[in-house]
């Protein structure tokens, strides 16, 4: 029997496992300055720290790359498996993409109240979409998916984003890393929106170790009733297991109009249409640039505004 080589421009795919290529395009995204919000803190730089360029458009593919590779090292995670999670959106998006490009089929709780733009991307990428109370948030959505998988535990692999190492440890291993070597090492304040809590949790660290000085922030709403999407309220929410208090330095509760009066903004002035948990970030970014008389300031902007086209606050 004779066999064929492979055309040279296949050779290197031929030695990879179906998905390498996308999970390979994760991370790296740009750093862009603030210019005109920034303007009015001249002594301060701004930064966003622009997520969406990930390839399923969030922050997101970060920890889904690396919950799916160490469940696949550890022999959790096997194509006789469904993989299972709660869900406000992103991370859903995140596992529906990547586990297309590995071969993985996902089920996901999510509450019912979210965007009508991310419940179509989910069912286009195929998931199993398990829709929750609304008035329970995803503190609901993660009781239903443990529920789910406590009745047939076989035929799951439950990643429990909000308990799961690998969450903060992906943006330990990348995102921190990046921040640093993007600002040339003159850092002075990281700030992130709290859901998971694993970017902050994971970025925070790897900066403290490399400069104990670089400040912290934590963005949550201010209020239990809110319409930040992503982001939790944690006095009044369940407190994802991987959340340690000691962490940041301070945590600053951020009001949802004014959220929106942001990302409005942040369209009209900077050309970064962006979510709300962006929008967030940049209102706490901006509220820290008054306080000092100096510094670099990195915000996280978790995804682009495509999935919030819906939300009345754009037309108002």
């Amino acid at each position: 029997m004779t066999t064929t080589a492979l055309p040279v421009w296949q050779v290197k795919y031929a030695e990879t496992l179906p998905g390498d290529e996308l999970l390979a395009r994760i991370g790296h995204t740009p750093l862009l300055p603030l210019r005109r919000i920034g303007a009015e803190y001249p002594h301060v730089e701004l930064y966003a720290k622009a997520e969406w360029f990930n390839p399923s458009g969030s922050v997101k593919d970060r920890a889904a790359r690396e919950i799916i590779l160490t469940a696949e090292r550890q022999g959790d995670l096997t194509h006789d498996k469904i993989l299972l999670d709660a869900t406000s959106g992103n991370m859903g998006i995140a596992y529906a993409t990547l586990g297309a490009a590995r071969g993985y089929q996902v089920a996901l709780t999510m509450p019912a109240n979210a965007s009508r733009e991310r419940i179509v991307t989910l069912k286009a990428l195929g998931v199993d979409l398990i829709l929750t109370d609304p008035l329970d948030g995803t503190d609901g959505a993660q009781r239903e998916a443990r529920s789910i998988y406590t009745a047939q535990p076989d035929r799951y692999f439950y990643a429990d984003q909000y308990n799961n190492q690998a969450n903060w440890q992906a943006h330990y291993r990348t995102t921190g890393f990046e921040v640093w070597e993007q600002t040339a090492g003159c850092v002075t304040h990281f700030v992130a929106g709290l859901g998971t809590s694993g970017t902050l949790m994971g970025t925070g660290r790897r900066l403290k170790e490399l400069n104990p000085a670089v400040e912290l922030i934590a963005v949550q709403p201010d209020s239990p009733l809110h319409g930040l999407e992503g982001l939790k309220h944690m006095a009044t929410a369940i407190v994802p297991g991987i959340f340690d208090r000691a962490v940041p330095d301070r945590t600053l509760p951020i009001n949802t109009e004014e959220t929106f009066v942001m990302a409005k903004r942040l369209a009209r002035e900077e050309g970064l249409f962006v979510g709300v948990s962006a929008a967030a970030a940049a209102l706490a970014a901006t509220q820290i640039a008054a306080q000092i008389e100096h510094g670099v300031i990195v915000a996280v902007f978790p995804d682009s505004a495509l999935k919030y086209l819906s939300e009345r606050f754009w037309s108002d």
